[in-house]
């Protein structure tokens, strides 16, 4: 069922055991089970959700985890987690990992939930909310080892958005296209604003070329960042 995935996850050098792969399977009969009433991905073919969303979110693992940015029991969160990519996904191939996943949009944290359950994902949180707001609870503030952010915004608006969760000495780590060290460059005030400093590396994955922006932590994000609901976005630092 699975066959694209795993001819993906063998240019890449990933094998995944038989227990992993039968997680995605359930993975990807719940995706396209809630796609009939929930807006979740684009394209719900199967062929297409195992190439651009399971072996993508995999590759992109498999190339934080040889940098030593995923660690085996890091603290992980997906901001904006949408159908779970690449959150859930990393989970499951590194099942070690702590996740906390953050949707703003209740019906998709309905599904999150429904396949955490369904995988018996242990160590696994789903939150609906915002990032400005949930940037303010101090139990999430500062709190992770690594959050990721896939396809959420343009870097300077992401990093308002993300940063405020790292730890100091933490990553925010979001792939990005061809134009990567022209995104980094227009991030140059945010970065100084709310305490990062980027790093721009090749992501190895099938199609047009991609980009992972690695951002360090350097020091505390201060305490009027995130801005409330839509200022980020309206008004990017």
């Amino acid at each position: 069922m699975l066959e694209t995935l795993l001819q993906e996850l063998s240019v890449y050098g990933i094998r995944l055991s038989d227990a992993q792969v039968a997680q995605f399977e359930t993975y990807l009969a719940l995706l396209t089970e809630w796609s009939a009433r929930v807006n979740l991905v684009g394209d719900v073919n199967p062929a297409i959700v195992q190439r651009r969303h399971f072996a993508e979110s995999l590759a992109l693992g498999a190339a934080l985890r040889e940098r030593e940015i995923l660690r085996p029991d890091s603290a992980v969160l997906d901001v904006g987690a949408g159908a779970g990519f690449p959150g859930l996904a990393l989970k499951i191939g590194w099942p070690g990992i702590r996740l906390t996943l953050i949707e703003a949009t209740a019906k998709k944290t309905a599904f999150l939930s429904a396949v955490v359950d369904a995988l018996r994902l242990d160590a696994t949180t789903v939150l609906t909310g915002r990032a400005e707001t949930l940037g303010h609870d101090p139990a999430l503030r500062a709190a992770f080892d690594l959050v990721l952010a896939r396809a959420v915004a343009p870097l300077p608006v992401l990093l308002e958005l993300t940063l405020p969760f790292a730890r100091v000495g933490g990553r925010v780590v979001t792939p990005k296209g061809s134009h990567a060290a022209e995104e980094v460059a227009a991030a140059a005030r945010s970065l100084h604003v709310l305490g990062g400093k980027a790093f721009v590396a090749p992501l190895n994955v099938a199609g047009p070329p991609q980009s992972i922006v690695a951002v360090v932590k350097q020091r505390a994000t201060p305490a009027a960042y995130p801005r409330r609901d839509g200022i980020p976005a309206k008004s990017p630092l």
